[in-house]
């Protein structure tokens, strides 16, 4: 069984379908959600999520999606030891099915797995980001991840410490936990999920320039250090 983590920012009345949802249909054995500095304006969306059973973190100021993400995974390694993650975002991307998928997925592998969506559905500034991260990190690592900067993603229960190591504190974050993974020799399991926006994804709060500037940093390092130790050889 697993544990789904929500980290939010800002968080609407999708947070409260999506917790709704992820209750009725069962098959999980609890729902995390941290957020992220939002303020009192979040105060009766994520009290809607406790009433229905969810466990509601809160940092006291933003600290980015990645601290959110390792405030979940402390807590979750805590209260709920020897269980799998389900990270994924609820801003209306992921379906609960899809939630479920992930979560079966990782079970039954005791792998890594993440929620691939079609590039070809994306909006046009996803897609565009998407295709040049996928390329690069292939070339980085080697490792054909379809794609790199999914929210959906299921972690084993073994991980949830290294996970904790794993630096960055914003969106970057993510980036750095696949990059690490392919390091280490991890394996990553990919499934299909639905491709979901809602209003063109203006919900988001991803920077196009600040976060994505996060994202392909840490990512051009480790290509140019790959380059560099292979001039040494």
């Amino acid at each position: 069984m697993a544990v789904v983590l929500l980290p939010v920012y800002r968080p609407g009345h999708h947070l409260f379908t999506f917790t709704g949802g992820l209750s009725a249909a069962g098959g999980v054995d609890a729902v995390v959600v941290v957020d992220d500095g939002t303020g009192e304006e979040a105060a009766p969306v994520l009290a809607a999520a406790a009433g229905l059973g969810c466990t509601v973190l809160r940092h006291p100021v933003n600290r980015g999606k990645g601290i959110a993400l390792k405030t979940g995974f402390r807590h979750i390694a805590e209260r709920f030891p020897g269980h799998d993650v389900v990270c994924a975002d609820a801003d209306g991307q992921h379906s609960v099915a899809d939630v479920l998928r992930v979560a079966e997925r990782t079970a039954a592998t005791g792998h890594t797995v993440l929620g691939v969506r079609d590039l070809e559905r994306m909006p046009l500034r996803s897609r565009v980001g998407n295709t040049a991260t996928r390329v690069l990190f292939r070339a980085a690592t080697g490792r054909p991840v379809e794609d790199t900067q999914t929210g959906l993603r299921g972690y084993p229960a073994g991980l949830l410490g290294w996970l904790q190591s794993v630096p960055g504190e914003r969106f970057e974050y993510e980036m750095n936990v696949l990059l690490y993974a392919a390091r280490r020799g991890h394996p990553m399991e990919q499934v299909t999920i639905a491709t979901r926006y809602l209003d063109d994804n203006t919900s988001s709060h991803f920077s196009p320039v600040a976060d994505a500037t996060r994202i392909y940093w840490p990512l051009l390092r480790f290509v140019a250090s790959g380059l560099m130790s292979s001039r040494t050889r």
